[in-house]
């Protein structure tokens, strides 16, 4: 598959996003684990989870630990794969979504986190989402502990403005490399952060990349220019979305979320759907 870098790290072009897999309507298990060695099968090394996907209160890290029991019992190597997680954003278990942006809390999250993960240090740990009630230098500040100490080989954060993500380089003092915002057709108010990361070489990251658990099944009937352009092609128009995505810069890396083994499969044809510049201006103008 097509590759991409965050860091030092070469993965596939194509992530995948285990939210799904963990929240509300999730598979069973067997299911979930089958969706995660699709992905392997398919040439994904990129898997992206946090602590607060789960659904009940007493199952913080749930996808964590689902990723890890499908890396472990996968029949092929997984060395080169890159877990990717998050802290600082809560679920109470009530489905409604806090933030906890305490220095203390994201060390002691993220050191859970990789327990969960069986891992010595977390390939890429990203603060989750800005708390209001803490100074954004304090919660970022925590990543630069958590680089120092060995608990992490490498810092993003999720959810930024461009403020933001220069105060994060500031205060990790160049050691920023990838910044997770929701991105999709329906979704482009982070439109600059995708070309202030692209100036930086940062990694974009892009989640709900085909606008939603919900509505990505809808993606051509709700965008009409991504169906004409994938009827064109003989392809799925959320294959489309996520070939304009990655034409728009090299350091786009979509992940979207799967809970079927034939969604993420269906997902990394994109990196071999090749779309003209003139689709590519028709769909950021759609």
């Amino acid at each position: 598959m097509q590759q991409r870098t965050i860091g030092p790290y070469s993965v596939s072009a194509i992530g995948l996003g285990g939210m799904p897999m963990s929240i509300e309507g999730r598979p069973d298990r067997d299911r979930a684990v089958a969706t995660i060695h699709a992905a392997l099968d398919a040439g994904v090394t990129l898997i992206d989870t946090a602590d607060s996907y789960h659904l009940h209160a007493d199952e913080v890290g749930h996808n964590e630990e689902l990723i890890a029991q499908a890396l472990r019992s996968y029949g092929g190597s997984t060395d080169g794969v890159l877990v990717a997680t998050k802290g600082g954003h809560l679920r109470p278990g009530d489905g409604s979504w806090t933030q906890d942006g305490r220095p203390e809390h994201v060390k002691q999250a993220a050191r859970a986190s990789a327990r969960r993960l069986g891992v010595e240090a977390i390939g890429l740990y990203q603060f989750h989402r800005p708390d209001p009630t803490v100074p954004y230098a304090d919660s970022v500040g925590a990543l630069v502990e958590l680089l120092d100490e060995g608990v992490i080989q490498q810092a993003g954060i999720s959810n930024a403005s461009v403020a933001q993500i220069d105060e994060a380089q500031q205060v990790l003092d160049g050691r920023l490399v990838s910044v997770q915002n929701q991105f999709s057709p329906a979704f482009r108010s982070s439109l600059d952060e995708l070309w202030h990361c692209a100036d930086l070489g940062l990694a974009f990251l892009p989640w709900s990349p085909l606008g939603g658990i919900a509505r990505s099944g809808e993606l051509g009937t709700r965008h009409g220019a991504f169906q004409q352009v994938a009827d064109a092609h003989g392809v799925s128009p959320q294959q489309v979305a996520l070939a304009w995505e990655l034409a728009l810069a090299p350091v786009v890396i979509p992940i979207p979320g799967a809970s079927r083994p034939a969604s993420i499969v269906d997902s990394t044809h994109a990196v071999d759907l090749v779309l003209t510049d003139d689709e590519v201006t028709a769909l950021s103008h759609a």
